[in-house]
């Protein structure tokens, strides 16, 4: 019985870390994907380099809101 539930408190700690695992990888795909498209649109309207800063400054700004939401709220149960 106490083997079984060290068991199952290991499996809800690692449940709950699973939420912050990918966080680091999410803000740095979120900025990336942003950087890109401003990149993108710039060759297409000739603006350079003003698409790909508003869209990184959008990316850092998205990217951190979606980590720190996610950093902030309790954890599921």
């Amino acid at each position: 019985m106490k083997q079984q539930d060290e068991q199952s408190k290991d499996d809800n700690n690692l449940r709950s870390l699973g939420n912050y695992l990918g966080l680091g990888m999410q803000l740095a795909a979120t900025v990336g994907v942003m950087v890109l498209i401003g990149y993108w649109l710039d060759g297409k309207f000739k603006t350079s380099p003003w698409l790909i800063l508003i869209f990184s400054f959008l990316g850092i700004a998205s990217g951190l809101y979606n980590f720190l939401k996610t950093v902030i709220q309790p954890p599921k149960k």
